[in-house]
């Protein structure tokens, strides 16, 4: 069955376009998975404690343009020691926020306002944006120099 979610499925590429209903795939084996997010609170903490934001990608299951940021550009940092984790947009799966309450990937999207896939945050104490949003995929001769910018961004942001 598909969902809303997914019937909405959209990418931002100056200015936000919305695409029909895209047939969900499982994940190929090209893909470069993520750790789903379990614990933000303990996933922040972690990364706070390595001088680090924690980069939280908000996906959703079977988007070829998530597939294609987590590919390109997620999977390179995370080799760097970059913590990243993933939510899914779509999913009950539990897991504690960043102040440490029960909730679920899903709930927790909708609490973040999340309505695009992919949406990258970038998390400081707290649970405080350090950067602005990326959301969408954008423009692929572009995305890395937004995602670079929005990393320096939310370093500096870490206090």
């Amino acid at each position: 069955m598909t969902t809303p979610v997914r019937r909405r499925l959209v990418l931002a590429a100056g200015g936000v376009l919305a695409w029909p209903a895209l047939p969900v795939r499982a994940q190929g084996r090209g893909d470069a998975p993520l750790p789903a997010a379990r614990a933000l609170d303990a996933e922040l903490a972690q990364a706070l404690a390595a001088g680090k934001p924690l980069v939280v990608m908000v996906s959703l299951h079977g988007c070829p343009y998530c597939r294609q940021v987590r590919r390109s550009h997620l999977a390179p940092l995370v080799a760097a020691g970059q913590p990243v984790v993933q939510v899914d947009l779509d999913s009950d799966a539990p897991l504690r926020d960043a102040a440490g309450a029960a909730t679920t990937h899903g709930a927790l999207a909708r609490a973040w306002g999340v309505r695009l896939a992919p949406t990258l945050l970038f998390l400081a104490r707290g649970g405080r944006e350090a950067a602005p949003r990326l959301e969408g995929a954008g423009l692929p001769d572009f995305y890395g120099a937004y995602l670079d910018e929005r990393l320096r961004q939310a370093s500096r942001g870490l206090g």
